[in-house]
């Protein structure tokens, strides 16, 4: 289903993602951070869904269809590296900390901080060129903190 669209993200030197692949990526990197303890919960589908609606201004319907499409992409998707690779060049980074926000809201959702989520969130922090400090600050945003 996803075959050009993953092919894309694997070229060596990948184009710019259009709007609507860029967010197809994000959302799919909100999934792959949410499944990476094994643990799916509602209360990170609920977030993705809310994140997606709220990011990306789109009505409840449309923000399950991209959940759902991006559920999907992930599950066929080789590597974090990919999507973080693609949406560090498709957004500047200020804006690439609203999604280390993103992910930190998804990881914490569920009241749980998983040592695969964590690592995960330094991996995809590393590769949105977001610093180990700055993700500390986005987490604590998100925790109130």
């Amino acid at each position: 289903m996803f075959a050009d669209f993953l092919k894309r993200l694997a070229a060596p030197v990948p184009e710019p993602l259009p709007d609507d692949d860029a967010r197809l990526a994000l959302t799919a990197l909100l999934v792959r951070v949410a499944r990476s303890d094994g643990d799916y919960a509602e209360e990170e589908r609920r977030m993705i869904s809310r994140i997606a609606a709220e990011r990306f201004g789109l009505s409840p319907f449309e923000a399950q269809k991209l959940q759902s499409e991006a559920e999907a992409l992930e599950a066929e998707a080789p590597d974090t590296v990919r999507f973080t690779r693609s949406i560090k060049e498709a957004v500047p980074y200020e804006e690439r900390l609203g999604v280390i926000e993103a992910l930190w809201k998804v990881v914490l959702a569920d009241g749980v901080r998983d040592d695969h989520e964590n690592a995960l969130m330094r991996l995809a922090s590393n590769l949105l060129g977001v610093s180990d400090v700055d993700s500390g600050r986005a987490r604590r945003r998100i925790e109130g903190g």
